[in-house]
Formats: structure tokens, C-alpha cells, sequence
């Protein structure tokens, strides 16, 4: 299962921290796994875009971004992007475990 950890700071997403494999098929064959890999690249590249300064670290089956703009832009994006793993999990049940962290 794919564990999508949501940071919040005062009442906005601040960041994530992903890990996992969703389980579906093998490494390489997982649509779920791709629809969340796509969507986590792109997510950061707008982060970056937007002049968000992403904080990206990549580990061995982990990712962990944090990103601090001036308004709420960092938070939009990443409630579309918490959006966008309900819809995969919809499509693919028990395949991503989302949770909201206080930080």
C-alpha cells in the first residue's frame, strides 16, 4: 500500500511525505503506482514554477517535499494533488492510505 502523509501548517498543506508500493501488479506494471508517480513529479514541478522552493528529499521508496509560498499556492496545489490520490484510490481501492499530519 502506498502511505501518503499530508503535512498541515495552521490550516494548510505544507507538504507530503509518500511511501510504499500500491500493490497491484510488479514494479514497473502498477497503474496506480504510476498515476501517483506522475502526479508527485508534476506537483513539485509547479511547486518550483510557481515559486514555491520545494524542498525535495528521494530516498529508497520514499519522497518527502515541503514548500513554503507567500500566499496559499503550495497548498492549493497539494490539496489537488490529495484529490488526485482519493480519485486513484476510488479507480483502486486499498492501494494508497492518505492521512494529515499537524506539523
Amino acid at each position: 500500500m502506498i502511505r501518503a502523509e499530508f503535512y498541515e501548517k495552521n490550516g494548510k498543506l505544507s507538504g507530503f511525505r509518500l511511501s510504499g508500493h500500491a500493490g497491484l501488479a510488479s514494479r514497473g506494471r502498477d497503474v496506480a503506482c504510476a498515476a501517483v508517480s506522475s502526479a508527485v513529479q508534476l506537483a513539485v514541478n509547479l511547486l518550483d514554477e510557481f515559486g514555491c522552493s520545494p524542498d525535495v528529499k528521494v530516498g529508497e521508496n520514499v519522497i518527502k517535499c515541503t514548500a513554503d509560498c507567500q500566499d496559499d499556492t503550495a497548498s492549493r496545489l497539494l490539496y489537488r494533488l490529495k484529490q488526485h490520490f482519493e480519485a486513484v484510490l476510488e479507480e483502486f481501492p486499498n492501494t494508497i492510505k492518505i492521512t494529515i499530519s499537524e506539523v
